[in-house]
């Protein structure tokens, strides 16, 4: 290649220098890429390179400060001359329906043009009044150097000093006209550079320049301070056009949109009245778009609507912020702290401002959802934990699970079901269906009783939902039919449990319409979330009133937001206007849950704890019905029903004649009509029992 260049110079002489070691090695790899290939990809290396990039953003940059500081000066020169800012926050006013405001600025605005008018009449006026002014002026001038002169005169006794003033003015005169025919030129030739530099000067000043043409450091506002400018401007890139458009009519720029910014917790928080023709969830819909413009991430940036029309509140947190875990619970950490069912709150976590966040559980059911592996278990469980604290309250625990999260209530719940198994959800149903049977109980007794609370507990519950196992009656345990034994328990304990204390909690994961029936999830006085997948999860974790109102659970960050969830319930304080609230519940792990629980049994006499349900003998109900009916070919189904209460009155005390009818349905011996009465007839039982008898014994066979 040397030889190549050198070939190209008349005189060897003038051949440039052996190419660095870099580009003879280019060379040496690549000696059949012609000279103009080489030569095109050495410009495309400089033109793409950092350094000329750098180069030519500061150039554009600082052309740029120029134009935008020219255009400022104009602009400000101009609102100087005219009443364009009175009639821009004539516009300002209108569009925030502010029609008071706006008559003040239309008389304001014709103040100023009947001062303006006044002015230009007196220019008229102004020459002549001048001429008369320097006349006077030079007038009273000469009089006063004669008679300087003449006192100067006297009192040097010389004639000629009488002129001597006079002759000094003349020839200070002289000397302001050397001096400016000498400064006129440089000047006319610096002038024109001093007000190009005032300009740049005020382009700099504001920053007016694009963000592509600003240098990294500027361009990067991450963790920037939350300013009433920013907050303004980044409303207006946020793609309204309305809100665009309004901004830039505003005489204030928008300021007077916002309210005060006020320090909240680990952030900042801020009411935005948006002007008419804006509407709230236009602003919801674009979170994400908002916080980047603000310097932020979208799970730093939060968007509620308060009570005030038109108004949506911002609340952003400081840079990386929520990214950092909270304190220790106050369970942990204070060993004297106990729990008041009645009257008391739980000490849940911190909200996004800092404060802390308690919970009132009194007559509550409650419903926590959210993704797997998020901390929906230790968040239920930190309200059970202090709940044990309050010796009355009893503890029904269902755990689908069955991992060991909640092993530590072991000797502190009258029932604890460990399993992920069709066998426990079928225990959990029963335990369930028993509060159901205690809840009854506790309806009838005299009116006034106080009962403790009973928390009927279940995590994991979608297991139950789902289980498709039937029992010997084809009922299924799971689903979401009228026939649905675990379903209906839960709905009667929802419908009448919080008059007599027995609650219903429940732990479930991603929600659908198939594993958290809708009946189920609107029965929860508190309903709290995790994070979610998509927007409709959130609406059947929450409800629609807390999304519409700005709830976003599916907005936080699967496996970093762990722990943090939005609550929407009564029993929490959650501020005016908003209907949910985020909080950050503090994590209390395995050994701290067990010291709690140890607290808690000793506040007790002691609890033995049942790890299944005690079923009675297995009877079969055929049987037992043409045992009753004895000799009589037929009898009344009322009695039928008697004498099966009196035959075992665990077993059938509560049966109706829809259940009598459920048991005797498609086997033969159906209730029928005799003399207008409803009857069981005794040989279509036999007849109906035998043929159970022959099926149990071909399928023992087969």
């Amino acid at each position: 290649m040397s030889e190549n260049v050198v070939h190209l110079f008349k005189d060897p002489q003038d051949a440039p220098q052996a190419a660095p070691a870099p580009v003879a090695a280019f060379a040496a790899e690549t000696p059949s890429v012609p000279l103009w290939a080489r030569s095109a990809k050495a410009i495309r290396h400089v033109v793409t390179h950092e350094n000329t990039t750098t180069a030519c953003r500061a150039v554009a940059r600082h052309g740029l400060y120029v134009a935008g500081g020219t255009r400022i000066v104009a602009r400000r020169t101009w609102e100087s001359r005219t009443p364009a800012r009175y009639e821009r926050m004539i516009r300002a006013a209108e569009a925030a329906g502010n029609y008071e405001a706006a008559t003040e600025w239309e008389e304001r605005g014709q103040r100023f043009r009947d001062a303006r008018h006044r002015r230009r009449m007196d220019l008229l006026t102004a020459p002549l009044d001048a001429a008369k002014g320097v006349a006077a002026a030079a007038g009273m001038g000469a009089g006063m150097l004669l008679l300087v002169g003449i006192a100067l005169a006297v009192a040097n006794e010389n004639f000629a000093d009488v002129a001597t003033p006079t002759m000094a003015v003349v020839q200070l005169i002289q000397w302001l006209v050397f001096i400016a025919s000498v400064t006129w030129g440089p000047a006319v030739t610096i002038g024109p550079w001093a007000a190009l530099i005032g300009l740049w000067a005020v382009g700099k000043h504001q920053q007016a320049a694009p963000a592509w043409a600003m240098p990294a450091n500027l361009r990067d506002t991450d963790g920037e301070p939350i300013t009433p400018s920013i907050v303004v401007l980044a409303l207006r890139n946020l793609g309204v056009a309305p809100l665009r458009n309004a901004i830039k009519d505003m005489g204030d720029a928008g300021a007077s949109m916002l309210g005060p910014i006020r320090i909240a917790g680990c952030g900042v928080e801020v009411d935005v009245t948006l002007p008419s023709g804006v509407s709230t969830d236009e602003v919801q819909r674009r979170r994400r778009k908002l916080a980047e413009n603000l310097g932020r991430h979208e799970h730093e940036v939060f968007i509620t609507i308060p009570t005030a029309a038109r108004t949506v509140r911002l609340w952003v947190a400081d840079s990386g912020a929520l990214d950092e875990p909270i304190g220790p619970s106050p369970l942990v950490t204070d060993g004297s702290m106990t729990a008041d069912y009645a009257k008391g709150r739980a000490p849940w976590g911190e909200d996004l401002r800092g404060d802390a966040a308690v919970l009132s559980l009194y007559q509550r059911h409650l419903l926590i959802t959210g993704l797997s592996n998020q901390g929906k278990t230790v968040a239920l469980r930190a309200l059970a934990l202090w709940l044990a604290l309050d010796r009355s309250v009893q503890f029904l625990i269902g755990d689908l699970k069955g991992v060991g999260d909640w092993a530590m209530f072991d000797g502190l719940a009258t029932t604890l079901i460990q399993g992920p198994t069709d066998e426990h959800v079928i225990q959990v149903t029963e335990m369930v269906e028993g509060a159901v049977e205690e809840m009854n109980r506790r309806i009838q007794a005299p009116p006034g009783t106080v009962f403790p609370a009973l928390v009927v507990l279940v995590d994991e519950a979608q297991m139950a939902f789902m289980c498709p196992v039937k029992d010997e009656d084809k009922r299924p345990y799971g689903g979401s039919k009228s026939n649905s034994r675990y379903f209906m328990a839960v709905r009667k304990i929802h419908n009448q449990g919080r008059a007599v204390n027995v609650l219903m909690w429940q732990g479930t994961q991603d929600p659908t319409d198939q594993n958290l029936p809708k009946l189920v999830r609107e029965g929860a006085h508190t309903r709290a979330s995790l994070a979610l997948g998509t927007e409709s999860q959130a609406r059947m974790a929450l409800g629609d009133k807390a999304v519409d109102g700005g709830a976003a659970p599916n907005m936080l960050r699967p496996g970093l937001d762990q722990g943090t969830l939005v609550v929407a319930s009564s029993g929490i304080d959650i501020p005016a206007g908003q209907a949910a609230i985020t909080v950050r519940t503090h994590y209390i792990d395995d050994d701290g849950a067990k010291a709690i629980t140890d607290r808690a049994k000793a506040l007790r006499d002691g609890v033995t704890t049942l790890h299944a349900i005690e079923r009675g003998e297995d009877r079969d109900p055929l049987a037992d019905i043409l045992t009753v009916l004895g000799d009589a070919q037929r009898v009344l189904t009322q009695d039928v029903l008697k004498r099966l209460a009196t035959l075992n009155e665990d077993a059938y005390g509560a049966w109706t004649n829809g259940d009598l009818k459920r048991v005797l349905d498609g086997t033969g011996a159906e209730p029928y009509k005799s003399d207008g009465r409803m009857v069981v007839g005794r040989d279509r039982v036999a007849r109906a029992l035998a043929n159970q008898d022959d099926e149990g014994s071909a399928s023992a066979s087969g």
